[in-house]
C-alpha cells in the first residue's frame, strides 16, 4: 500500500474521506465570500444609482444626438454633399475664412462623441476597452450618418463626422469613461469571476 504524504494526512482527519474534506473547504470558501456581499448594501445601492444615472444620461444623449443630427435642414440642402473621402470635409472646414466656423464644426463633432465614450462603458461594462468603445461608437455613428444621408432633408453622409465623433468618444473614454466604469463595476466583476 502506498502511504500518503504528511500534507495529505494533515488535511484529512481520521474518519473523513477526501470528498468530505473538499466539501468542507468549499463551504468555508463560500462562507468567506458571502459576508462581503451582505456587508456592503450601500456599495450595491451606489453602483445601482450610478448605473441608473448613466442610463438616464445615455437616453438624454441619444435624444440630443437625434435632435442635432436627424432634424431636417431644408435651407442647407444645396450646400450639403456626401463625403466618402476621409479628410475632405476637415480640409473644407479649415479652409473657411472664419476660424470660429471651423472650430464649431470640428469641435462640435468631437464633443458629440465624448458622452458616448464616458457613458457606454458604465452602462455596458463588457464594452470597456479602447477597441470595443471605438468599434461601438463607429458603428453607431455610421448608422446615424447613413440615416442622415438617406432620410433627412438638408443632411448628407460625411465620413469625417464619423471619424470626429469616434475620436471624441476615445477622448471621453480615456479621460473619464475608463475610470468611471472601473469604479462602478470593480467589485461586481471580481465577485462574478471568483
Amino acid at each position: 500500500m502506498a502511504r500518503g504524504t504528511p500534507r495529505s494526512r494533515a488535511a484529512i482527519r481520521p474518519g473523513t474521506s477526501k470528498t468530505t474534506a473538499a466539501t468542507k473547504s468549499e463551504r468555508a470558501a463560500k462562507s468567506r465570500r458571502a459576508p462581503r456581499s451582505r456587508q456592503n448594501p450601500l456599495r450595491f445601492l451606489a453602483r445601482l444609482l450610478a448605473m441608473l444615472c448613466a442610463f438616464a444620461f445615455m437616453v438624454a444623449f441619444a435624444v440630443v444626438l437625434a435632435k442635432l443630427t436627424l432634424e431636417p435642414s431644408p435651407a442647407s440642402e444645396a450646400l450639403t454633399h456626401t463625403n466618402l473621402r476621409p479628410g475632405r470635409s476637415l480640409r473644407a472646414y479649415l479652409d473657411q475664412p472664419e476660424l470660429r466656423d471651423a472650430v464649431r464644426q470640428i469641435g462640435g463633432n468631437l464633443l458629440l462623441g465624448v458622452p458616448f465614450g464616458i457613458l457606454v462603458p458604465v452602462v455596458a461594462p463588457r464594452t470597456r476597452g479602447v477597441l470595443r468603445v471605438l468599434l461601438l461608437t463607429a458603428t453607431v455613428m455610421l448608422l446615424v450618418e447613413f440615416a442622415q444621408g438617406a432620410m433627412v432633408t438638408g443632411r448628407a453622409f460625411d465620413i469625417d463626422d464619423v471619424i470626429l465623433n469616434t475620436t471624441g468618444a476615445l477622448i471621453g473614454y480615456l479621460l473619464l469613461g475608463r475610470r468611471l466604469s472601473r469604479a462602478v463595476h470593480a467589485r461586481g466583476s471580481r465577485s462574478d469571476s471568483a
